[in-house]
């Protein structure tokens, strides 16, 4: 009952066989209708799939040089036959992965690659033939490459509502497995956050803080929180804020805003530094995409 696309393969599955599911997949797709949201730049005319939520702009389309046509009837048609498994936006589920990133998709070419699996499916990898028309086939390749380019051209992208978890097993994870509550207090440090950035901003912030992107540049102070300490092998030694490092050169900036750089050869001069945010760059390594958008729910319901 499964669709599955290896890493290595990138097409769009199909539930195709799945007459059991269909009402289930349908009723789904109507709520993701009734739901959708975006934020796409003004200007810019979001496509979405008559059952889907909103996946790209009018700009990736153009510049996709897919026909406009075959792209929305691609997309109604993902929904439907693939959307179960794959997500409605191609971005995976825990039933088929992730068919943005998937090498197959990345590399064909008019549908070389794709238009074989969505022909015969992977049945001993779980999906079934999705029992398409050449037409539909044709329809979702178009539809796909339009997604791979709209994630690869940003000015392209439109976002897409971030608040998709759930606030409650995003409290769990904050005072458990995250142990989010051991440096942070939500009456304290995180009072109110929800009301002070947008969603997407508020993820941006807690799941890389001190990073900049996405317009969710991180302030001066969280910067140059991180310090540095560097000891000479005559003994002499110079802090300050960290200002760069690699494995042939350390700088500081120390309290009176003088520069200092040394030349690196392995573990001589003597690093060490001081990172507030090490506890988060290490759990970056360990969320789940469910981990990220439960977080981010709860954080957002903190008025």
């Amino acid at each position: 009952m499964r669709s599955i696309l290896q890493s290595g393969s990138r097409i769009s599955g199909g539930s195709a066989g799945r007459r059991a599911c269909l009402v289930f997949i349908l009723l789904g797709g109507l709520w993701a209708a009734a739901t959708a949201q975006t934020n796409a730049a003004p200007g810019r005319t979001a496509r979405v799939g008559q059952k889907g939520k909103v996946v790209a702009t009018e700009a990736a389309v153009n510049a996709s040089k897919e026909d406009p046509a075959a792209v929305e009837r691609g997309g109604k048609l993902f929904v439907e036959r693939c959307g179960e498994c794959h997500g409605n936006s191609a971005k995976g589920s825990d039933q088929g992965p992730n068919l943005i990133y998937s090498l197959t998709v990345l590399r064909d070419e008019k549908g070389l690659l794709i238009a074989p699996i969505l022909r015969s499916g992977r049945p001993g990898q779980g999906m079934p033939r999705p029992d398409l028309s050449e037409p539909q086939i044709s329809d979702i390749v178009a539809w796909l490459h339009v997604q791979t380019y709209a994630a690869d051209h940003r000015t392209t992208y439109a976002w897409l509502d971030v608040v998709t978890g759930d606030a409650k097993r995003g409290q769990t994870y904050f005072n458990t497995t995250g142990k989010c509550n051991t440096c942070h207090s939500v009456s304290g440090d995180l009072a109110g956050i929800g009301a002070k950035y947008d969603p997407f901003t508020l993820q941006s912030r807690w799941v890389r803080p001190g990073a900049g992107g996405g317009g969710a540049a991180a302030p001066a102070s969280a910067r140059a929180a991180t310090t540095a300490k560097v000891t000479l092998p005559s003994g002499e030694s110079f802090s300050g804020t960290l200002e760069g490092i690699s494995d042939f050169s350390v700088s500081i900036k120390d309290a009176s805003g003088n520069l200092h750089s040394f030349d690196r050869d392995g573990d001589v001069p003597k690093v060490e530094i001081n990172d507030p945010l090490r506890a988060h760059k290490a759990m970056l390594r360990q969320y789940t995409d469910a981990d990220i958008h439960d977080v981010t729910a709860y954080l957002v319901a903190l008025k």
